[in-house]
């Protein structure tokens, strides 16, 4: 007689089945597909019920390495009935474990068989499966970092259509101090608690300490992203990135795309390895590990692998012995496990005949790779651009269309509306860029021309307009002074008398000169002639309105100069008469002035 139980999940999948129970075990068998579980009734040690997210879970322990299974989606109401079930069946009594609902995050932490559990007052908070963690790392002195392999990627690394929300990163403070036993030979030592946490996720998790042989080892490799020098273990699923801080595994299946591209300098050789999903360092994702080689280094190394399984299993990919330049022993290597082609540049030479170009990508300088389907820019973060996912290739002037520029600007629309754009390129690699993706089909437009043209006309109307602005702001040119007789210092002229003492000629200790300078002279004429030039010159600004009609004023004032040399001569007859007709006048200037001040 059997028993069945609908809508019941095996393990931590998202896939929705039916269990039922008989006396030789129990068995589960998925809805929508042909995915069978079953237990024997003799390897069953005890059976658990406890609370979790999908109602309640029944946890199987069992007696071969106390492996479990789990079956969540049963109802508060089916305890009794498979309370009755298991002993009837299995003689075995279900136990109900407690489970902490106080939600508080301070507790200790406890390997119970293949999880770790978070116990808060001794009742688990949470369990994580310790084959789910991908990697442990401290993150400063009291903080370790858990990180969790996609779940979706599987064994298989097939992802599923539906997307799911995962976990990817766990945080654990472990403050305090954590003292090692140690042996006869070396003494306890003192540690902090995180470390110890740390090396214990370590070795249960097996990361780092994998089971079996690994296939070749390739030592002290420099990586550019992440940075750091890492060993590189390769084993026939997975290859075991083992870094001072940080160590990864990585699935050959999330491998995408491998690239090798020289470097510019003909010293170096970059290896571009494309990862889905990327590996995660804290908050930072890294979808590309790029590695750098020296092209003179040669390597030997013998693979672990016999001839048959070369031939069958990895159908002559592989070779059971390397004595070549490293960067291509290490290619060679990850595109006959991972069975992902090696891409290398073809068909593209800059003007020196390189494959690459060197750019800027906003503030970080790389190398532009233009490639049989896609180009890719390699830097810290590489990017990576597919032909056939690009609109349109526009090819600029830097600064706006300068003639003599040096370098150009190379901006890319994707049909998505992104743009992304590569700066610094030496303009000399314009000509071989443009041929070559006019080859490549892809579609392309040059501005650098226009920008260029665009650039000496707005020179041209900038001296205009400068030319302009000198013509038009006249308003700010000095005045002419003009030239009236009857201003105040011809008035202080008028009212100056002569002394008693100055009314006949000069003596020879006067003056050195036969006659005294006065309005009769020419003297006085040269010097108001002198004032009207540097009048004149003052007021003349070409292209001014003020200097046009500074240069008729002055002409005006030439035209009446006769008049005016009459007009004061016959002044200066007057001011002579008074004197002589009443010297008591002398004392009339000095009342005046007196009233002035």
């Amino acid at each position: 007689m059997t028993t069945q139980f609908e809508n019941i999940y095996y393990g931590a999948g998202t896939d929705v089945g039916k269990i039922r129970f008989a006396s030789s075990g129990m068995g589960w068998k998925q809805l929508e597909g042909d995915k069978t579980v079953t237990v024997s009734a003799a390897d069953i040690k005890w059976i658990q019920w406890l609370r979790v997210a999908r109602n309640f879970q029944l946890r199987i322990i069992l007696k071969e390495g106390r492996r479990r299974e789990t079956f969540d989606g049963f109802l508060r109401d089916d305890h009794d009935r498979i309370a009755a079930l298991v002993k009837q069946h299995f003689s075995v009594t279900l136990e109900a474990k407690e489970i902490s609902h106080k939600g508080w995050n301070w507790g200790a932490t406890d390997v119970q068989g293949d999880d770790l559990a978070f116990l808060v007052s001794n009742r688990t908070a949470f369990e994580l499966p310790l084959a789910n963690i991908a990697n442990s790392n401290i993150a400063g002195k009291t903080e370790v970092s858990l990180e969790f392999a996609n779940a979706d990627g599987g064994a298989n690394g097939k992802k599923k259509a539906r997307a799911v929300d995962e976990l990817v990163e766990m945080r654990f403070y472990v403050p305090g101090t954590h003292t090692r036993d140690g042996d006869d030979e070396e003494p306890d030592e003192e540690t902090t608690a995180a470390q110890a946490f740390h090396d214990m996720i370590k070795e249960k998790a097996e990361i780092g300490q994998v089971s079996g042989e690994s296939i070749v080892v390739f030592k002290e490799v420099l990586v550019l992203t992440p940075r750091g020098r890492y060993d590189i273990d390769m084993f026939p699923t997975f290859m075991r990135f083992r870094g001072k801080t940080y160590d990864y595994k990585i699935l050959y299946t999330s491998i995408t795309r491998l690239f090798l591209l020289p470097k510019p300098d003909e010293i170096h050789v970059q290896f571009v390895v494309g990862l889905d999903p990327p590996i995660r360092q804290g908050q930072t994702r890294y979808p590309y590990l790029v590695m750098l080689f020296s092209r003179d280094e040669e390597m030997e190394c013998e693979l672990k692998l016999d001839e048959e399984t070369i031939a069958t299993k990895y159908n002559g990919a592989l070779q059971q012995r390397y004595e070549q330049p490293m960067h291509e022993v290490v290619a060679a290597i990850f595109r006959g496990l991972s069975g992902n082609k090696i891409i290398a540049p073809s068909g593209f030479s800059g003007r020196d005949g390189h494959t690459g170009v060197k750019a800027n990508l906003k503030a970080i300088q790389g190398e532009l790779y233009l490639l049989g389907q896609s180009l890719i820019f390699v830097a810290k973060q590489p990017t990576l651009v597919d032909f056939s996912d690009i609109h349109q290739i526009v090819f600029s002037r830097v600064g706006g269309g300068m003639s003599h520029a040096r370098t150009f600007d190379l901006k890319v629309s994707t049909k998505s509306g992104s743009e992304i754009t590569f700066t610094s390129i030496n303009k000399e690699e314009h000509e071989p860029i443009e041929s070559y993706l006019k080859g490549k089909k892809v579609r392309t437009k040059n501005e650098m021309n226009d920008d260029m043209m665009s650039g000496v006309v707005a020179a041209l109307s900038d001296e205009d307009e400068e030319m302009q602005s000198v013509a038009s702001s006249g308003e700010e040119a000095p005045q002419p002074r003009s030239m009236n007789i009857d201003d105040d210092d011809s008035e202080d002229d008028e009212d100056f008398q002569a002394s008693s003492s100055d009314g006949g000629s000069p003596t020879g200790s006067d003056s050195e000169t036969d006659e005294p300078i006065s309005d009769q002279s020419g003297d006085m004429e040269m010097v108001k002639a002198g004032k009207k030039k540097l009048t004149k010159k003052k007021s003349d600004v070409p292209g001014g309105k003020e200097g046009k009609d500074g240069a008729k004023a002055a002409s005006a004032s030439a035209k009446s100069a006769p008049k005016k040399k009459a007009s004061e001569k016959k002044a200066g007859e007057k001011k002579a008469a008074g004197k002589k007709k009443d010297p008591s006048d002398d004392e009339r200037p000095a009342k005046k002035k007196a009233k002035k001040a």
